[in-house]
């Protein structure tokens, strides 16, 4: 190991470059940093054992990966307006989606009927999505199915649509077939990597859960920048 970071700071040295890291490691690259934010507390401990789904990503071990992104990225849909499909909720207001509140209580979430549904936010602003963090549910363990995310430049979602994560195996909510993996709700919630999308628009979907056919959501955080 030592002969060959030798080498590599050799090689570094020759190319000019500023510093080499460990095998195993990753260096930021300039002007990026890693993302920051609050997780509301934990509602249950363990992962549970009698979920059954057919495309369920494996328990990671260790904590999850930092996301790096550009210096000046910023939670941009915070008291956003959201829409919905779903014109009555059974529970809640949409509006909960981006009031700031994450707990898993009663209270906390908005219920939508059952049946594929989405949530809409609009960031008012055409802007760089670096990142997009969203809770359905996590006071109980549990998969929500076809969990789909997109952006676009209209509201009705048919201008330069593009899909960020799809975890719709069978293609049952008519998306397309995608290749991320089922997960089990935590506190912690999915992150997504937007990769600088540009887009106005957020449109996140669902199908039930290994719970029941309702969707919920907790509450979803989009990070980035105005878009220059």
């Amino acid at each position: 190991m030592m002969r060959r970071l030798a080498g590599c700071l050799l090689s570094a040295a020759l190319a000019g470059a500023a510093a080499c890291a460990e095998p195993g490691t990753e260096q930021a690259k300039p002007g990026r940093v890693e993302l920051t934010f609050e997780l509301p507390k934990p509602m249950f401990v363990g992962t549970p054992k009698n979920i059954r789904t057919p495309n369920l990503e494996p328990p990671r071990k260790g904590a999850r990966p930092p996301l790096m992104v550009p210096e000046g990225t910023q939670l941009l849909s915070a008291g956003k307006p959201v829409t919905s499909s779903d014109d009555e909720p059974v529970v809640g207001e949409v509006e909960q989606v981006t009031d700031g509140d994450k707990e898993g209580a009663a209270g906390s979430y908005v219920e939508l009927g059952p049946g594929t549904q989405h949530v809409q936010i609009d960031l008012e602003a055409v802007s760089a999505v670096h990142a997009i963090l969203l809770w359905h549910f996590h006071a109980q363990a549990r998969v929500y199915r076809d969990v789909i995310v997109q952006v676009a430049d209209d509201p009705d979602f048919i201008m330069n649509v593009r899909t960020l994560y799809n975890n719709d195996h069978d293609n049952s909510s008519g998306h397309g077939i995608g290749k991320d993996q089922e997960y089990i709700e935590t506190y912690e919630g999915r992150l997504i990597d937007a990769k600088g999308a540009r887009a106005r628009y957020v449109r996140l979907y669902s199908n039930g859960s290994t719970a029941d056919e309702m969707n919920h959501y907790v509450e979803v955080e989009i990070y980035g920048k105005p878009a220059e």
